[in-house]
């Protein structure tokens, strides 16, 4: 398949696929702050770290992504990416899998600006420390 698109990423967290209720999700990767490093991570350049960042909308509903960061903050899920939205992972459209720290926003949790717009939702943005680098699934 060729470069990513914008339009097809699904993201299941705990078993539930949240897609409809996601705007944004993406891992990230940083240089680890760490005063104990390995020989081998110095000679790969150091250590890192990986968070997995989504924005959703409020939705208080029980069976919503948001009633899961309310209710599990701290716990460790499974997450499953899949940046193609295909049903089944390939060498040319991998999913991801991974084991993320849910976390509650850094700010904003309930509410947020007034719009204007009939379709807008209030967001929160949330960012969760993945306990490795994502695995990358091809079959």
């Amino acid at each position: 398949m060729g470069a990513l698109g914008t339009r097809n990423l699904t993201l299941t967290v705990g078993g539930t696929e949240y897609a409809a209720q996601v705007f944004s999700a993406q891992v990230e990767s940083a240089a680890a702050d760490s005063d104990d490093v390995t020989y081998a991570q110095a000679a790969g350049g150091g250590g890192r770290e990986y968070t997995l960042v989504i924005t959703l909308t409020q939705d208080m509903a029980t069976s919503t992504l948001w009633t899961e960061v309310w209710e599990n903050s701290g716990d460790d899920i499974a997450v499953l990416m899949r940046p193609y939205g295909n049903a089944s992972a390939s060498a040319s459209q991998p999913h991801f899998t991974m084991t993320a720290n849910v976390r509650e926003p850094d700010g904003v949790m309930i509410g947020g600006t007034a719009d204007v717009s009939a379709s807008a939702r209030q967001q929160i943005e949330v960012t969760w420390p993945l306990s490795a680098k994502p695995e990358r699934v091809t079959s």
